[in-house]
């Protein structure tokens, strides 16, 4: 296979000239436990334009800064379905290895990709991207999903990225996707998860660095009508406050107008309307806005907006009210014990109020983006297999660290804790499959600092939060010294107050530091808390939940103001994602790529060794490599070894015909290799030292340029062997056309069947339409099962042909009973009880009573009275006998005098209650109906017999509950086919032989009133005339 030829001699060439290029793996290293043979051989692989190495699985990634010829299609195509180590170590090698997996094993895949800002992360995970959907197999609904897999990219980073003082473009948030593959291998979705976005960028800039890029695309490249209708001035950064902080407005390498030209086509091409691009852009504007909004202080000390202008404009943006808006950035509001409370601001306040506001805004908004991404990407069909990119931030260590250092190299921590588990993990799985003695290899557990961090109760993070949540005045300096009591003494640990004098002298008074697995790096805890609690004013919340834009409307939930509860801090919440993500990438295969950044200079060519020695260290590459060759250096299958080695020996050339572990134990007998040199596993050969394999390839260069040699004599021999490749040539072609032919006519077989088949379809089952009723009956089965009903109430079933109505009925049948029981089995006691009652409201109320729909979504409750409200004498006279309880308003048989009572049911009896006064007991049994209006009236009467002396007529009653208390009185009475729902009017029994009428009608007031000719007439609003009643009422017009 020439293909493959050409795939060994590229590797060979930079094996054999590792004097000038250095090894292509860091295993080949003699002396793996130097760094400086590390680096080096990274100087000069990067020297000759060789930005990758492996370290076993491990690839490292060293940033061009310059577009390389190594990523065409073309040479997609050379590294598909090619050995991972047969070809130069490159990202789509490891690429395709991590899909290869996927295809053979049947296993999830993830590839890590981690570095320092600048290190080529994204750039990586990109050209990962680009590859799949390059080679991997097309369906004819995959052509979008590809597009939008790509698409979603620019999006990300236009939102998401940020010029930095390293990196042009770098992520300011770590990125989780998940690629969603079919059973033939084809991309059919995605889903995303964002970590920890650095929305105090939205408000402030270090110096020669900038707010995210969407911005100043907006800025630069939106169109004059949009632009105004935002109220924004066209590439004019330097106008907005949020924008000049870093004093860098535009950067050569980045161009913003081409930008938004390619984010506003990504936006199209993924889903999102028109409307929802110009809400979004809405956001966007309305954080600019946000920034310019300046306060003064009056004479009396309270703080005012000064500008109006972009108060109009913010307002509008995002769809509340100008004035509210005003008053929310300049008061705080306070609920306590159920009171509300405003509060002026002081100026300090109000300006962080409004920085609170824009990063809450923008970060929110990225997080619904996300979301919207995740909708565009969906499959509908589960998918077969999940390949996961993770490109999250690596290890940081600046001038000055916060907050957000403190949990990026938290994350580090936790990956490089699974880094080396699982890379440890990998290898003695290895070893045992191939019946390897493992040893114990000695490594530095970084679980001590992961503990320090998150452990329960005294991590670091359990003692910020317990400081952010605790009364009185806590504060960033409090929160270090319960740091130094709780943790003093940690060998991990150390602050100013603790170190002694050397030490002392290079950590401030405000600093603590954390020995890492990577190095030491302070901390300075100056804004800790105010980050961890990441709080807005309630007044804010409330002005946003009342949002015009629907999408700032989805992003605030009225619910927050309902819910009590104190939000989990920033900080709690990273710890749970992160948990989160651990258990995802501990359930997949992992794969990983470390990125390096050569200079800060961003120039090409030019290594700087103190700054790649830093990242090495930080990284673990040393560690990592140092795992891997405890071990053995080298490992390959038998079947490869031998194939590329046999001509080395001549037992085993030209052909070995013995089995495969022998033929390479009469090679490695034959070379002269040593028993501590090598151990032959069950399928694999493992190399201890370097060196043997480095004599041995030297050995086959030295047998191909003497076997060259003998070549150029033999031209006839040439000649001979070129007519017998070519005689075979044109047999196999023969070969390969008669299948062709054999297929073609069993094809058209088939269709013949098939067609004949469908002309016969309403015939009785014969052999010459049986093929096709085969497959009408297989067709119709699988289509059932792709669309089976979800719940009870999904009434959707496919449409049989007309050969299987009968079955498909059944079928329907059955799979409605199997959902019902499903149901049954898992319903609770009180919601058993909760829908019997609805069904028996239903029964009786359903089409005859104009207020029934409106209680149908209103939970019936055990009872509208509490114990309090019931007087302990009648409760001690009926005892636990009670049931249910409701306010009721009772109206005299005679003058119709409304008068307040409670109605209690009882297992026996409807009891009527004036404060400690039992009024009249119903018994169930005497009780002859129930009658109801038609309207939306309260109103019901009890029906008793006259014959009763200890009764005094039929009881009137009205309650604001009437559907639930007539239900729940009718099923306890059993009188659920005993109750009347009239149309005009009711007859009631005033007492024996007289007759009382209550006359029902509609109107546009509400009132009850006896009439001249003693009739109660009760006036109902219709069902538009109580929504009318109802707004007027809640404005303080009625």
């Amino acid at each position: 296979n020439l293909y493959s030829d050409e795939c060994v001699l590229v590797m060979e060439s930079a094996l054999s000239a590792r004097d000038r290029v250095g090894v292509q793996d860091f295993l080949l290293l003699e002396n793996y436990n130097s760094e400086a043979a590390f680096i080096e051989n990274l100087r000069r692989r990067y020297r000759e334009g060789l930005i990758y190495t492996y370290i076993g699985s491990v690839l490292v990634s060293v940033n061009p800064y310059r577009e390389l010829e190594i990523y065409s299609k073309q040479n997609m195509e050379r590294h598909r379905g090619v050995n991972f180590y047969e070809i130069s170590p490159h990202i789509f090698a490891l690429a395709d290895n991590s899909y290869r997996a996927l295809r053979t094993e049947r296993r999830d895949q993830c590839i890590l990709i981690s570095g320092e800002s600048g290190a080529g992360k994204t750039e990586a995970s990109k050209k990962i991207l680009q590859y799949y959907t390059h080679i991997c197999p097309t369906r004819n609904n995959t052509h979008t999903i590809r597009e939008k897999l790509l698409q979603s990219n620019p999006v990300l980073e236009a939102f998401g990225n940020a010029k930095t003082l390293r990196n042009d473009n770098s992520s300011r948030f770590g990125k989780y996707m998940d690629i969603q593959f079919d059973y033939k291998g084809a991309p059919i979705g995605g889903h995303i998860l964002n970590y920890l976005l650095e929305k105090s960028r939205v408000a402030h800039q270090n110096h020669g660095e900038r707010n995210f890029h969407i911005f100043y695309q907006l800025l630069e490249g939106g169109e004059e009508p949009l632009l105004k209708t935002l109220g924004l001035e066209k590439t004019n950064p330097q106008h907005y406050h949020y924008l000049v902080k870093g004093n860098c407005p535009r950067v050569s390498s980045i161009s913003d107008k081409n930008g938004w030209k390619v984010v506003r086509n990504a936006l199209t091409i993924i889903g999102f309307n028109e409307e929802e691009i110009q809400e979004l852009m809405e956001i966007v504007a309305s954080v600019l806005h946000l920034g310019n909004i300046q306060f003064g202080e009056d004479e009396e000390g309270e703080t005012h907006v000064t500008t109006e202008p972009q108060l109009q404009y913010l307002s509008q943006l995002l769809g509340v009210d100008g004035s509210v808006l005003k008053e929310a950035l300049t008061h705080k509001k306070i609920v306590a014990k159920g009171e509300e409370m405003i509060s002026p601001l002081s100026l300090e306040q109000a300006l962080s109020a409004r920085d609170s506001l824009a990063k809450a805004i923008y970060g929110r908004a990225f997080t619904w983006l996300v979301q919207k991404l995740n909708q565009s990407l969906a499959f509908k069909v589960k998918c077969s297999s999940i390949i996961g990119l993770l490109d999250i931030y690596g290890f940081e260590v600046f001038q000055h660290n916060s907050f957000e250092q403190f949990c990026i190299n938290y994350c580090n921590e936790k990956l490089q804790q699974l880094f080396i588990e699982l890379t440890l993990k990998s290898e003695q799985e290895e070893y045992e499959a191939e019946g390897i003695v493992w040893e114990r290899v000695e490594y530095f557990n970084n679980k001590i600092i992961c503990d320090l961090v998150e452990e329960k109760h005294k991590g670091i993070i359990a003692i910020l939060d317990e400081e952010c949540l605790r009364p009185g005045d806590a504060s960033d300096i409090t929160f270090l010294e319960k740091l130094e009591d709780t943790l003093g003494g940690h060998a991990h640990f150390v602050t100013h107050k603790m170190a002694n004098g050397k030490i002392r002298k290079a950590i401030g008074r405000e600093e603590f530091r954390l020995v890492h697995y990577a190095g030491e790096v302070n901390y300075n805890v100056n804004g800790f808390l105010d980050k961890n609690n990441d709080l807005l004013y309630r007044h804010l919340k409330e002005v946003l939940c009342q949002s015009g834009n629907h999408i700032v409307n989805q992003c605030f939930h009225a619910d927050e103001l309902m819910d009590q509860r104190r939000p989990e801090t920033a900080a709690t919440q990273f710890k749970l994602s992160l948990a989160k993500l651990m258990e995802i990438l501990m359930s997949k295969e992992p794969s990983y790529v470390r990125c390096i950044k050569p200079n800060d200079a961003k120039q090409p060519g030019r290594f700087d060794e103190v700054l790649v020695r830093h990242q090495v260290k930080y990284l673990g590459l040393m560690e990592n490599l140092r795992v891997r060759r405890a071990g053995f250096a080298y490992r390959r299958n038998y079947e490869a070894f031998l194939e590329r080695y046999k001509s080395l020996c001549p037992d085993t050339w030209p052909n070995w015909r013995g089995k495969l572990p022998e033929g390479v134990a009469t090679l490695v007998k034959h070379l002269n290799y040593k028993p501590e040199e090598y151990k032959l596993g069950r399928s694999k050969i493992f190399i201890h030292f370097p060196r043997t394999l480095f004599v041995t390839e030297d050995a086959l260069e030295t047998k191909r340029s003497q076997t060259d040699i003998a070549k150029e004599g033999n031209s006839q021999s040439v000649c001979l062997f070129h007519l017998a490749v070519i005689v075979i040539q044109s047999w196999w072609r023969g070969v390969k056309g008669r299948r062709k032919a054999k297929h073609r006519r069993q094809a058209a077989d088939t269709i013949r069947k098939f067609i004949k088949g469908f002309i016969l379809r309403n015939e009785p089952r014969c052999p010459d339409n049986e093929y096709f009723l085969d497959h009408v009956r297989f067709s119709f089965l699988m289509e059932v099962k792709r669309n089976l009903p979800k719940s009870v109430l999904d009434q959707s079933w496919p449409r049989p042909p007309p050969s299987l109505t009968e079955a498909s009925e059944h079928l329907h049948r059955m799979c409605i009973r199997n959902l019902v029981n499903d149901y049954c089995r898992r319903i609770q006691p009180e919601w058993k009880k909760q829908l019997e009652q609805k069904v028996v409201a239903s029964a009786i109320f359903s089409g005859q009573k104009d207020c029934y729909p409106r209680s149908v979504p209103k939970l019936f409750v055990a009872t509208r009275l509490e114990t309090e409200e019931i007087n302990l004498k009648v409760l001690q006279t009926l005892g636990t006998d009670n049931k249910y309880g409701v306010a009721v308003t009772k109206y005299d048989r005679h003058g119709f005098r409304a008068r307040m009572r409670q109605l209690l049911l009882t297992t026996s009896s409807a009891v009527l209650v004036q404060e400690a006064k039992i009024k009249q007991r119903i018994d169930y049994g005497t009780l002859l109906g129930i009658s109801v209006s038609s309207l939306s009236d309260g109103f019901f009467v009890l029906h008793i017999p006259t014959t009763d002396s200890k009764q005094k007529g039929d009881l009137v009653l009205q309650c604001d509950h009437v559907i639930e208390a007539v239900t729940k009185l009718a099923i306890m009475a059993d009188k659920i086919h005993n109750v009347n729902i009239s149309q005009d009017s009711i007859k009631f029994a005033v007492a024996r032989g007289k007759e009382g009428v209550i006359d029902f009608s509609s109107g546009s007031d509400l009132r009850v009133v006896k009439t001249k000719n003693g009739h109660l007439s009760v006036v109902r609003l219709t069902h538009l005339l109580i929504k009318k009643y109802k707004a007027e009422k809640c404005y303080g017009f009625g």
